[in-house]
């Protein structure tokens, strides 16, 4: 398989890690070969733009036939990196971050969490999950380094995100996915992907807003 030297939309790598997990699933219910049309009914996405979003990446499947499951599983997992380990630190252990160290499907797509911390002293040695405790923050730039954690992600107010981007950066990491309501400013050489679940639940607003007549708050007199 032989990536083309063509910039890839970004909207095609979000289809992909959809489309991982609608493999799998097919997977699990006997299905060895999946057609365009099937996989498409699973993922909700057309039969033509999977073809399109496959075909960046070479050929796959067999016309007429279809894609063998578990190969094109495989397939997709090695175009977005996921064959291999990506150690990952996560900052700031709030109900956010609670959640997202026990949410499975992080160590089932090879992103192995190997330290947490906050900056609470009352939650510092509390094991958060088998054999992880929350170290302190000053702990940071050490024990990612010493971990060779590629990933971190950032879960802390906005008053401590940017500090806290600038500690990831100094112990090595080279991508930072940041939950903080607040923007920061990373290295060119740094992958940063900013998350605001603000935004997103204001962009659902919008549309919902315009989907039927809105119901006006009458002013008081």
């Amino acid at each position: 398989m032989k990536q083309k030297d063509i910039k890839i939309p970004e909207a095609t790598i979000k289809r992909l890690s959809t489309y991982i997990n609608c493999l799998e699933r097919l997977d699990d219910k006997g299905c060895q070969v999946v057609s365009s049309e099937l996989l498409g009914e699973s993922c909700q996405v057309s039969p033509a733009q999977i073809r399109k979003d496959l075909s960046y990446f070479g050929e796959f499947g067999v016309r007429g036939v279809g894609y063998a499951t578990k190969s094109l599983t495989e397939e997709i997992k090695v175009i977005l990196g996921l064959d291999c380990i990506w150690p990952t630190v996560l900052v700031g252990v709030g109900h956010l971050g609670h959640a997202l160290l026990n949410f499975t499907f992080f160590r089932e797509h090879g992103y192995r969490m190997v330290a947490a911390f906050d900056s609470d002293p009352g939650k510092i040695g509390t094991e958060v999950e088998e054999g992880l405790h929350i170290q302190p923050i000053e702990k940071l730039v050490e024990t990612a380094s010493r971990e060779k954690a590629a990933i971190g992600i950032v879960t802390v107010p906005a008053s401590s995100a940017q500090s806290t981007a600038d500690l990831l950066v100094e112990a090595g990491v080279r991508g930072i996915l940041n939950f903080a309501p607040f923007k920061v400013r990373v290295p060119d050489n740094i992958t940063l992907r900013n998350v605001s679940i603000v935004s997103e639940l204001d962009n659902l607003a919008y549309l919902l807003s315009n989907k039927k007549p809105r119901r006006r708050l009458k002013k008081k007199k």
